[in-house]
């Protein structure tokens, strides 16, 4: 999933709880299996292999759960948030094969009709998955890993682990107490170097999700581009540095804190006031910081962000 796993517990069954953790990471390494675009034969490169053919493809149900919320994902963002912007592969690389190169505009604008996650059939009964259009690809890197993480938390409950941390790149979970106080949860500094928190919120039972722009990334000419994709322009979003969700579900927090980081502030924030028991810090452009009504008075403000490019 190109990130790693770190779990978590405070549990008197060390033994017990050692089995679990075996158990959630055999669990990730499955849904890899499945989800990623890196791994031969999984449904996702299955299903990219065979776009705008007739023919739908079987895929797992973990498969079709994780498209159908990323379906929801894009209906509640206005399209914004899309996997079918997979398209785009190849021309910005952020990952193992990142080369610091800006692709031309032209073969990126050649590539935005392709991107409309309405033309991902999915058939639930059957179990299918189609992709109506030849160059289409999708990708689940904004929401694969929050379903993963939800599928450790069931795991970790199911062994009877009551208070435990679980955290997959940007999404992470907590449950119960960190030994005899809550958990608490630093919101990373966008500029600032590697560790440096500028907010931090107590939690218990909820996702802490993050997306920004200083993950994958790379500076060319004092301009950032980074791996949040604008499926409009086909260039990295521009309206906002940080977006953190605070959520029941990690699925839904992951793909709503990709889909606040493309709306922008002000628009994301309406967006997670409507839904309920949600909150979120958001980090625009310009360096403000906006806290969601549900979290004021829980969040704590350590200093501002760091400014800079």
């Amino acid at each position: 999933m190109g990130s790693s796993l770190s779990l978590m517990a405070w549990s008197a069954d060390d033994e017990g709880a050692t089995r679990a953790f075996d158990r959630v990471f055999q669990e990730f390494d499955r849904l890899d299996q499945l989800l990623s675009v890196w791994k031969p034969g999984s449904d996702v490169v299955r299903v990219n292999d065979a776009a705008g053919t007739a023919t739908p493809i079987v895929v797992s149900a973990e498969t079709v759960a994780v498209l159908e919320a990323a379906r929801q994902a894009s209906e509640r963002s206005g399209g914004l948030f899309d996997v079918t912007f997979g398209a785009l592969t190849g021309l910005w690389k952020f990952d193992h094969d990142q080369d610091n190169v800006v692709p031309d505009p032209a073969a990126v604008r050649a590539r935005l009709s392709l991107i409309d996650y309405r033309r991902v059939v999915v058939d639930p009964s059957a179990r299918t998955v189609r992709l109506a259009t030849t160059g289409m690809r999708i990708h689940l890197g904004g929401i694969g890993k929050g379903f993963a993480v939800d599928r450790g938390v069931a795991l970790l409950r199911a062994a009877g682990i009551e208070s435990f941390s679980i955290q997959a790149g940007g999404d992470l979970y907590v449950a119960g107490q960190r030994g005899d106080r809550p958990w608490r949860l630093g919101i990373a500094d966008p500029r600032a170097p590697d560790g440096t928190v500028f907010a931090r919120v107590e939690l218990r039972d909820r996702t802490f999700s993050t997306s920004g722009d200083y993950e994958r990334f790379f500076m060319k000419d004092g301009v950032r581009y980074h791996h949040i994709i604008d499926p409009t322009t086909g260039a990295p979003a521009r309206l906002t540095r940080s977006v953190t969700i605070v959520a029941p579900s990690a699925t839904l927090a992951d793909g709503l804190s990709t889909s606040v980081f493309l709306m922008g502030p002000e628009r994301g924030l309406a967006l997670v006031e409507s839904l309920p028991d949600v909150g979120a810090v958001v980090v625009g452009a310009d360096n403000r910081v906006w806290v969601s009504r549900r979290l004021e008075g829980q969040v704590t403000i350590l200093h501002p962000p760091t400014d800079g490019p």
